[in-house]
């Protein structure tokens, strides 16, 4: 028995994340998504683009095969969602707040210095939930790169009940992703100033998931 959970845990990775890029490619090959605020020449470099943890999936859609970097914890559950977001064309850099924290932010800057572009999700990989952390303003503010807010919403629509309230569409559901204006932290920002800086950019990201929200149909 210890043998077989042994294997189950080193194939699990393997297994589950083809699973769910299977049913992510399916849902969203019949969804109805509408963009707004996004022009793929002019967000080409320099960008980092900022949703909430628990609405990943719509961003995974329409940043495949782009080459967009994202950053993934080293956590067990990190090790498949790694495996999902390569299977959809992403660069990875492996670590979180927990562990691997300071080589992944002096990665991701080097990389945004280079052009790169970055999804990125401020309140994780633990939360709490709709908060932005102070990671990606260092990366900003070190990398020069712009903070784009992003908005999403999809109905109908199932929660998962974990710390992020994960939000997966449903086949044939109607969505949107509102890209907000950019922001940029000035290299010799204040930590008065970046701290104001914060502050506004999460409100963006709250309002823009509510007007999301309220376009879609749902209730707030």
């Amino acid at each position: 028995m210890k043998g077989l959970k042994k294997w189950w845990r080193g194939v699990r990775p393997y297994v589950l994340s083809g699973a769910i890029t299977t049913l992510v490619k399916f849902i969203g090959a019949t969804l109805r998504i509408k963009v707004e605020g996004y022009d793929p020449e002019r967000d080409a470099k320099g960008r980092i683009f900022a949703g909430w943890h628990g609405r990943t999936l719509l961003g995974a859609l329409l940043f495949r095969g782009k080459g967009v970097w994202t950053i993934i914890s080293h956590s067990r559950d990190g090790e498949f969602q790694s495996r999902i977001f390569q299977n959809f064309g992403f660069n990875i850099i492996r670590g979180s707040t927990g562990r691997g924290g300071v080589r992944a932010a002096v990665e991701s800057i080097r990389v945004l210095r280079d052009g790169g572009v970055m999804a990125f999700t401020p309140d994780g990989p633990r939360g709490p939930s709709g908060v932005v952390q102070e990671g990606i303003m260092v990366m900003a503010q070190k990398s020069g790169a712009l903070l784009v807010p992003v908005g999403v919403a999809a109905k109908p629509c199932y929660r998962v009940p974990t710390w992020d309230a994960y939000m997966v569409p449903l086949p044939f559901a109607k969505a949107i992703m509102l890209f907000g204006e950019p922001l940029a932290v000035p290299k010799d920002a204040s930590p008065e100033d970046v701290e104001a800086i914060r502050l506004r950019f999460e409100q963006e990201m709250h309002r823009l998931e509510d007007e999301a929200e309220r376009r879609i149909g749902n209730r707030r």
